[in-house]
């Protein structure tokens, strides 16, 4: 897997150096699908590794001392505040924050583009995580469980969910035009929930810690994905308009 990360983006890198400089018009987009090109890679490599280690049980010392030191926090106040924060990677939460977004970006941003792709990586990464949890047949923890619980342990889809939805949100603050301190304070919002979320359930005693940090993992694979895709396709779409534009042009010239 090393090898191969290394291959693709040296193979980027050149095609950069090759046919690409700032004064590009697409140097954005060419520069946006490295970066995330190089997450993808990089971050599958960190999830097949994890993968490897949870199914050849090699991993039980560290699910272990990191529950025991989350779970010994545990107090009635606490257990209210992770119960709430593990109910915003629920479903209705998500509702609710998607149409909260698809609201602003639809009135505020009059863009309907943004909410297709926030709600793909929804869905997707949401179809993905059970794919991933029937392939894997991972059982959850044995410990008490402070919430029902239903479905298989690995990886964990609130944690998945969290990094893909809040995630994705982060990129779309980045192409947003507001003020700078705006920008970190919903980066900082964003990134809180997912962390959280992400710790509500070792907490909740309904994951193991290396489940989430699986969920993290491959959420943030497919946002590099998404964001790899999404940029391919918006740049597909310009280079048409140029070509119909210089069309034009050249048959107003004709005439």
């Amino acid at each position: 897997m090393v090898q191969i990360t290394k291959k693709y983006i040296n193979n980027f890198v050149e095609f950069f150096k090759r046919h690409v400089s700032r004064s590009h018009p697409d140097f954005p987009f060419y520069l946006l699908i490295f970066f995330a090109l190089v997450v993808f890679v990089i971050g599958t490599n960190l999830f097949v590794e994890l993968t490897e280690e949870v199914q050849g049980e090699t991993i039980d010392a560290f699910d272990t001392r990191v529950t025991d030191y989350v779970t010994s926090f545990r107090t009635p106040a606490l257990n209210n505040f992770f119960q709430f924060v593990t109910d915003l990677g629920d479903v209705y939460a998500y509702i609710v924050a998607t149409t909260l977004a698809a609201i602003f970006f639809f009135f505020k941003l009059k863009n309907k583009k943004f909410i297709l792709q926030l709600l793909g990586v929804l869905i997707l990464s949401a179809l993905a995580n059970m794919a991933l949890k029937e392939a894997f047949d991972r059982a959850r923890p044995t410990i008490e469980h402070m919430v029902v619980v239903k479905t298989l342990s690995y990886p964990s889809g609130h944690a998945m969910s969290a990094m893909a939805f809040y995630g994705f949100l982060i990129y779309l603050v980045f192409h947003i035009k507001m003020s700078k301190w705006l920008r970190i304070f919903l980066t900082l919002l964003f990134s809180a929930l997912i962390f959280f979320i992400g710790l509500s359930r070792i907490y909740l005693g309904v994951h193991f810690p290396s489940d989430v940090v699986g969920g993290f993992t491959a959420g943030l694979i497919w946002i590099a994905f998404c964001v790899v895709l999404f940029n391919i396709i918006d740049l597909l779409r310009q280079r048409k308009m140029r070509y119909n534009k210089m069309e034009e042009e050249e048959n107003l010239e004709t005439d």
